[in-house]
C-alpha cells in the first residue's frame, strides 16, 4: 500500500518562503518520478514541479526560478523549496508518484498515487 504525506504548508507573505515535504510509504522514490501539482477552487490541478529517478528535474513557467523539488533518498522524501511566493501561488498543494519509470509527465492521469494536500496561502 503507498501512500504520500504532504506537510509544510502555512500562511505566509508576499516574497516569504515556504518548503514543501511529502513522505512516502510503500514505495521508494528514487525509482520513480515524483511531482508536485496544485489546485485552487474551481480550477483545474495544475502541473507545478517533478524529479525523475535519475535525478532530472522539471517545472511550470509560472515558478520556473523561485521553486526548487529535491529528493532525500535516505529519508525517501522529496521537497518543494518555494520562494519569492506571490498572492496567486496560494493553493493546496499535492504530491504525486508516477511508477512507470518513463519520462517526466506533467498530466495529472499520470501518476498512480497522489497525497491528500496541503494548503499554501500567500497574503498580499
Amino acid at each position: 500500500q503507498v501512500q504520500l504525506v504532504e506537510s509544510g504548508g502555512g500562511l505566509v507573505h508576499t516574497g516569504g518562503s515556504l518548503r514543501l515535504s511529502c513522505a512516502a510509504s510503500g514505495r521508494t522514490f528514487r525509482r520513480y518520478a515524483t511531482g508536485w501539482f496544485r489546485q485552487t477552487p474551481g480550477k483545474e490541478r495544475e502541473f507545478v514541479a517533478a524529479i525523475n529517478w535519475i535525478g532530472n528535474t522539471y517545472y511550470a513557467d509560472s515558478v520556473k526560478g523561485r521553486f526548487t523539488i529535491s529528493r532525500d533518498n535516505a529519508k525517501n522524501t522529496v521537497y518543494l523549496q518555494m520562494n519569492s511566493l506571490k498572492p496567486e501561488d496560494t493553493a493546496v498543494y499535492y504530491c504525486a508518484l508516477d511508477t512507470t519509470r518513463s519520462d517526466i509527465k506533467t498530466d495529472i492521469d499520470d501518476y498512480d498515487y497522489w497525497g491528500q494536500g496541503t494548503q499554501v496561502t500567500v497574503s498580499s
